[in-house]
């Protein structure tokens, strides 16, 4: 008896990852707010037919300002050759967010900028730390995905964002 509850423990673990793992394949319907204080439902990204990257960072760290400050350059370059899009989510909580809008106008970011002050899309994408990256393609499918941040990383996800571009 003990030998089928486990051979049925590991068949329901099978299962539930598996049903996990497909539902991390598109964006989830979470609404969180820009640096004017307007809601944005994320899933609406995954509808607009762009590449669209979201690059999720705080102001307290340092590899991930480092990351956006390195993707200043390529994005005016890939916004040139394709219809692409980079979302940068804060993850300051909430005694920080009034740090967000004078740092990132203090840079040179022409991107969009989102306030995940809660939390709930870091949560929903399973996300355990920043920097995170991910890529959803033109169709709204999460297609690539990358933890922390060292120098040269943006090339690798320059060569991700040209493969769906082509």
């Amino acid at each position: 008896m003990k030998r089928f509850f486990n051979l049925l423990t590991a068949c329901l673990l099978v299962v539930f990852t598996s049903v996990n793992l497909q539902a991390q394949d598109a964006l989830p319907s979470v609404a969180i707010s820009d640096l004017e204080g307007k809601k944005v439902n994320v899933s609406d990204f995954a509808r607009d037919g762009k590449i669209t990257v979201f690059s999720f960072w705080a102001t307290w760290c340092s590899p991930c300002k480092k990351e956006l400050n390195n993707l200043v350059d390529l994005y005016d370059e890939w916004r040139d050759e394709m219809d692409i899009e980079v979302v940068a989510v804060s993850i300051d909580d909430q005694r920080n967010v009034s740090k967000i809008k004078p740092y990132v106008n203090g840079q040179n970011w022409d991107y969009t900028v989102l306030l995940d002050t809660n939390q709930e899309l870091m949560r929903a994408l399973n996300i355990q730390n920043v920097p995170f990256t991910l890529v959803v393609d033109a169709e709204g499918n999460i297609v690539y995905k990358h933890s922390g941040y060292v120098e040269g990383d943006e090339y690798e996800l320059e060569d991700k964002v040209y493969e769906l571009a082509d």
